[in-house]
């Protein structure tokens, strides 16, 4: 028997009262960061934060509203705050409101989506939004995919399935002789690698193909499958990238396609971030040619503006995700042999698994598929706005022009030339300038050089916004030159 006490405080905690507690102070964290005030990062630092926590484990229960004080008090307080204006940061979104009250639902269900059972309507919802995604795609009537924890699932799903293609027996015997090959760009996400290691191919059997303006060089990827044709080698798959993370640029996926469906090779096109590009007239174009892969890794939680975590793996032929987890469980999947199962965990690595896809389907039923391509528009416009304020001003260099929502610039103070003074100043600018609350920018290195780079994610983010952006770094690196030798 529990506690009479216990026993009161869960049934306590399940009522209107008790919820409203925990949404009051998620509509006053939109309220305020959507007027911009306060700083979009506290001053405190990495120290600070952890001493704030570092209580012991407390022996008896307390008020909820006590402990729902201390998240506004403690937590908010000392965390990033997306939703700010001036946040510009990591491909993280400021997430779409009916979507963050959706997790309340997810959550007091917890229905588990990888077994049909668990969660019929997760299940007819996940497959809806699947759906969804692979017509956006092209994709026939034999595609499918199923939701992932987001785009490193989703890609090392592909490439296991790859791996199948190649390697039917691998599942159960192993690699034999030399491990296949996989290609990508040398600005791939390294989730590529990190798959090839988890897989046994070992990260030496990745081969990086040379960029041309930040995007796969294609006569250099032709040169590389002759290459390892010469050496008497396999390529499992071709990873092309639509939205690299650096700079969000969009490999050529119409000609590597080509050059894939010549060859016969698996192409597996990471669009993690710039797939939801296909919702946009604006952008649309830059993923001409997606229809020739395979696999397509697709994060709902990047540029559809969903709360991680929101990430999918859609495939032409669902078979080949089906192929990629050669297993039997009986206790849990009922499908008859040879036919389509209903249980998604037949397609993914997860079984425990939420029905995320839930927030999917409400940020498209709430804003429209229309809401959706404007949403994405307008963050590659602000892009394009920090591209030309930038070329209006002698302090701030552009490294390439944006083609999503993404831009890597650097900070030329007048006089400094020598490039490790620079690099050592741009990686200063940065921190100085998250630290002092005006904003969040994040930084990487292009070229060998070290640069400063944004990300739009956030649609109250306007020009004035961007503005502010230079103006603050500007204002920030006067100070920073000022500091003593």
């Amino acid at each position: 028997m529990l506690p009479d006490d216990l026993n009161a405080a869960i049934d306590a905690d399940r009522s209107r009262d008790a919820g409203a507690l925990f949404t009051d102070i998620v509509a006053r964290y939109f309220e305020q960061t959507s007027r911009g005030d306060g700083p979009v990062s506290p001053s405190a630092g990495h120290v600070g934060r952890r001493a704030t926590f570092d209580d012991a484990m407390p022996r008896d229960g307390q008020p909820l509203a006590d402990v729902v004080a201390r998240i506004e008090r403690e937590f908010l307080g000392g965390a990033n705050r997306l939703s700010h204006p001036m946040y510009m940061g990591h491909q993280v979104a400021a997430p779409l409101p009916a979507a963050v009250w959706t997790e309340a639902v997810i959550a007091a269900l917890n229905n588990s989506v990888a077994v049909m059972e668990m969660s019929p309507t997760g299940t007819a919802v996940e497959e809806r939004v699947i759906r969804w995604m692979c017509d956006l795609a092209g994709f026939g009537e034999r595609s499918g995919g199923a939701l992932t924890s987001g785009g490193l699932e989703a890609t090392h799903t592909a490439l296991l399935a790859a791996r199948a293609a190649i390697a039917p027996d691998a599942w159960k015997r192993g690699l034999t002789g030399p491990p296949p090959v996989i290609i990508c760009g040398e600005h791939a996400h390294y989730a590529i690698a990190r798959a090839a290691g988890e897989l046994g191919l070992g990260t030496d059997h990745v081969r990086l193909v040379p960029s041309t303006h930040f995007k796969m060089d294609v006569a250099a990827l032709n040169a590389t499958f002759d290459a390892i044709k010469a050496e008497g080698r396999r390529v499992m798959a071709v990873v092309a990238t639509a939205g690299h993370t650096a700079t969000g640029s969009f490999d050529d996926l119409e000609a590597i396609g080509a050059l894939c469906g010549e060859r016969a090779i698996w192409l597996h096109v990471d669009g993690a971030h710039g797939a939801s590009a296909l919702f946009s007239a604006t952008h649309a174009h830059r993923l001409r040619g997606i229809g020739r892969a395979r696999t397509v890794t697709w994060d709902p939680h990047k540029m559809m503006l969903l709360p991680l975590a929101a990430g999918a793996l859609i495939a032409r032929d669902e078979r080949d995700l089906t192929a990629a987890f050669s297993q039997q469980a009986p206790y849990l999947f009922h499908g008859a042999e040879g036919t389509r199962s209903a249980d998604q965990g037949t397609r993914s690595f997860m079984c425990s698994r939420r029905v995320d896809a839930l927030k999917v389907w409400v940020a498209l039923q709430r804003y429209g598929a229309s809401g959706i391509g404007a949403l994405y528009d307008h963050l590659c416009a602000l892009a394009t706005a920090l591209h030309r304020m930038i070329a209006e001003r002698p302090d701030f260099a552009a490294l390439h022009a944006p083609e999503s929502n993404i831009l890597c610039f650097r900070w030329l103070p007048a006089g400094v030339h020598d490039e490790p003074t620079l690099d050592w100043l741009n990686l200063r600018l940065r921190e100085r300038y998250n630290a002092s609350g005006r904003g969040w920018i994040t930084s990487t290195v292009l070229e060998g050089r070290r640069v400063l780079r944004v990300t739009m994610m956030n649609p109250r983010t306007q020009e004035s916004h961007v503005a502010e952006l230079l103006d603050g770094l500007a204002a920030e690196g006067a100070g920073l030159l000022a500091e003593p030798a």
